[in-house]
């Protein structure tokens, strides 16, 4: 059985409702990492970059949203989570999710990890300021990829990249980043990821509720 670990609300919401909607058997593990469990050499022998999610299949562990996302959409095919058609219509989803993983999640990363990127207060406090209109200027191209009415992000067909992109709009929403305001068509996707049955089983079994 596969098995996925998660810390609630964090990025690994997206594997985790990907596999919900992928209807795949898999144990979900809980990383707590307030506490610092990702530190731990429990966990670092599962994924010694100490961050979730980590998939563990049968042919070994994998790291990386948009690896796990890509592979649960290609080994469940009979959940239709990536686009239909060629290899190039899958790779054009990937270099979304690739867009939210090196782009999106490393803005939010000033904001949430600061002390990544500087030691000083004074640093920290310039670099947690700057974030909300960062946001705004990256989340331009999500608001236009959805600018001509499509559902999902990938048009009529929802994919695995529609729960990775849930995942940094309930970001949005944190203290500090800026909020969704001026984001119309991404809170509409949310409210559309929130009325499927997928969503609604992950959110309760993460304990955390629906924007």
């Amino acid at each position: 059985m596969l098995k996925l670990f998660y810390s609630p609300n964090a990025c690994s919401l997206a594997a985790h409702i990907a596999l919900t909607e992928a209807g795949a058997e898999f144990q979900a593990v809980r990383v707590d990492l307030k506490s610092g469990e990702q530190r731990g050499p429990a966990y670092l022998a599962i994924n010694p970059k100490g961050r979730v999610p980590a998939l563990v299949t049968p042919r070994g562990i994998l790291t990386e949203n948009p690896v796990i996302l890509g592979w649960i959409a290609t080994m469940y095919p009979d959940a239709h989570l990536k686009p239909a058609g060629d290899f190039f219509n899958f790779s054009e989803m990937q270099a979304f999710n690739m867009y939210l993983a090196n782009t999106l999640h490393v803005t939010f990363a000033h904001l949430f990890r600061t002390e990544r990127y500087a030691d000083s207060d004074a640093a920290r406090a310039e670099i947690k300021t700057k974030v909300p209109s960062s946001l705004a200027q990256q989340w331009l191209l999500v608001e236009d990829r959805l600018a001509d009415g499509r559902p999902w992000v990938c048009g009529e067909q929802y994919t695995v990249a529609d729960p990775y992109l849930y995942v940094f709009a309930r970001w949005l929403e944190r203290d500090g980043a800026g909020g969704s305001v001026g984001m119309p068509l991404t809170r509409a996707h949310r409210d559309r990821m929130q009325g499927r049955a997928a969503v609604r089983t992950v959110l309760a079994a993460e304990g955390i509720a629906p924007l």
